[in-house]
């Protein structure tokens, strides 16, 4: 989700309660388009990072150091000359604009006061860092815009800062109702959320449907098909989120699904809580805006790093299944194997009545309570000859079928474990998770393995997730089948409780029970992990097995984490992430 206005008004309030009145004690670029500020206020050093990059404009406080580049570029050795140790003064958002607008002063060479400004707007691909005088007449931006790529503004030094008017929409924070419903009709003939977000500034497409879902009308009507009770409805609901956007009562979350963040608002969104995310509130919208980003560049670069491996596993998955399907074709076509047996027989019964040179034989078959069977012959043989073709054929058929069996129990078991490497990569949140799979792929002959450059075998560390119950009881769920070879025969003692999804590829959860009995609630939040560390943790429940340790077995032979039990016991559970 994009920045939003309503986010904005959130971050303006924080940065201006953390930061007003501070002074600036360091500027630098890390990145082409970025601006980091260093500003000590009420004895405390605070963190600005502004970034106006097209596919990721961002500004929120952080408490990571960014290095600086050895040569400084120009913007930044101009802000640093003119408000290089300058005191913030005010920080505002413009209406319920993307924009943020930072007043300094600091006093010049002839050491008088001056005040300048910093306008950073958050706009996508129209992102900008603009340096203005109390005048607003620009000294310097991030981002020149000239004439030429742009007919509405010029962004240049000595061009007069505005926002021009194509780009201004009405304020919700200001209009009145009369001034809405214009703008609403002003709109155009398009669905209702829409026209919201044409007409108000500030609001987006998700906080457009938020607002018509509450009204209750109907998202796809235009603004013209409203009556005008419908109008005073959806303007009173605007009316009051503004009210707590006014007043800074803001709930910033994020929004999570199957553990990956979604979506984020500084106002809870009911449309999302409806549809089942998970909800992470935060008591400030920076931290909420770094744990935002950095969990969905985590999740993307174990994505990216797990692509190769991800390819692999499912080329051979393929391969795999399409061997299965053959020697399914093959062991269906074992099953007329008796088929000769009873020829033979006959034929060694009647055989005698054949006089040589028939095509078939017809008799009765005193395997079917006497109905008559054909049985067709090879004319060139005798009766005795063909009678041993039909025995040969049905030992041929009788040992394919012995070595068929064998082989779909194989394919069959390399099915499930390249199934399983395949959830474990989707379970996977740290590189080290991947290096434990990379291990698997190579034990089974699926990778080649690498010489290490000291002969020694590298040791890899990744461990099994840890949770506490609500009761406090101890709870270990692995990510991939070494660790649920861990959790299951090492962690875990016989009386502790073991949870795994039923008949789909998942995690192993163990529950330390320390010889105590445990509670429904404890049983019920080790169930949700399961469901939620499988592969079926999408789906609204998951049936989920539970038994003691002690009844659980490895499989004979099998893979690592493959286990057999009997006599367990079932339930349904919601999949979640955390307890």
């Amino acid at each position: 989700m994009a920045l939003d206005g309503i986010v904005i008004a959130a971050l303006t309030k924080e940065l201006s309660d953390t930061l007003t009145g501070g002074h600036i004690s360091k500027i630098a670029m890390p990145e082409k388009n970025e601006l980091f500020l260093t500003v000590k206020n009420r004895a405390q050093s605070h963190r600005l990072l502004i970034s106006c990059d097209a596919s990721l404009p961002l500004i929120y406080l952080t408490e990571e150091n960014r290095p600086s580049p050895m040569t400084a570029p120009g913007f930044c050795m101009l802000l640093r000359k003119h408000i290089g140790s300058g005191k913030i003064t005010e920080i505002a958002q413009l209406g319920l604009e993307r924009i943020l607008r930072l007043r300094l002063e600091q006093l010049n060479e002839l050491g008088d006061l001056t005040e300048k400004r910093i306008y950073v707007e958050l706009m996508g691909k129209y992102s900008n860092i603009i340096f203005t005088d109390a005048e607003d007449v620009i000294l310097d931006s991030m981002r020149h815009v000239p004439a030429s790529v742009s007919s509405l503004r010029e962004v240049l030094p000595g061009r007069k800062y505005f926002l021009p008017e194509k780009l201004r929409k009405l304020d919700p924070l200001t209009m009145t109702q009369e001034t809405f419903q214009t703008a609403l009709l002003n709109a155009g003939a398009v669905p209702l959320e829409k026209a919201l977000c044409r007409a108000l500034s500030g609001i987006s497409p998700i906080v457009s449907s938020e607002f018509v879902s509450e009204s209750g009308l109907d998202p796809r009507v235009d603004a013209a098909s409203l009556a005008p009770d419908e109008f005073t409805h959806l303007f009173r609901i605007i009316t009051l989120c503004m009210e707590e956007i006014r007043s800074g009562k803001f709930d910033p979350v994020m929004y999570l699904k199957n553990g990956t963040p979604e979506e984020f608002s500084a106002l809870p969104i009911r449309v999302f809580r409806e549809e089942g995310y998970t909800e992470q509130h935060y008591s400030s919208v920076s931290r909420l805006l770094s744990d935002y980003y950095s969990m969905r560049d985590s999740a993307t670069r174990i994505r990216q790093k797990s692509t190769d491996l991800r390819k692999l596993v499912q080329t051979n998955l393929e391969r795999a299944n399409r061997k299965f399907i053959l020697q399914e074709k093959q062991l269906k076509d074992t099953d007329k194997k008796d088929r000769y047996r009873i020829y033979g027989d006959l034929l060694n019964t009647y055989g005698s009545s054949l006089s040589g040179g028939e095509k078939e034989l017809v008799c009765a078959n005193f395997y079917d309570e006497g109905k008559e069977i054909r049985i067709p012959l090879d004319e060139t043989l005798t009766a005795a000859q063909n009678a041993r073709k039909c025995y040969e054929r049905y030992d041929k058929l009788k040992r394919t079928e012995a070595a068929v069996g064998e082989e779909i129990s194989r394919t069959r078991q390399e099915v499930e474990h390249l199934t399983s490497i395949l959830t474990s990569l989707d379970l996977a949140t740290e590189e080290s998770d991947l290096n434990q799979v990379r291990a698997e792929l190579t034990e089974y002959g699926y990778l080649h393995r690498k010489p290490s450059k000291n002969g020694r075998k590298e040791k890899i560390v990744s461990k099994p997730l840890h949770f506490v119950s609500s009761d406090g009881f101890d709870i270990y769920v692995g990510k991939n089948n070494y660790q649920n070879e861990e959790v299951t025969f090492k962690i875990a003692d016989g009386g502790d409780w073991w949870f795994h999804a039923k008949g789909i590829p998942g995690s192993h959860v163990i529950v330390k029970s320390g010889q105590k009995e445990l509670p429904d609630r404890t049983f019920e939040e080790a169930a949700s992990l399961a469901a939620y560390y499988s592969k079926d943790r999408s789906a609204d429940k998951v049936e989920i097995d539970y038994i003691q340790r002690k009844f659980v077995k490895k499989t004979k032979g099998g893979p690592p984490g493959f286990v057999i039990y009997h006599t367990n016991w079932s339930m349904m559970a919601k999949p979640r992430a955390e307890i």
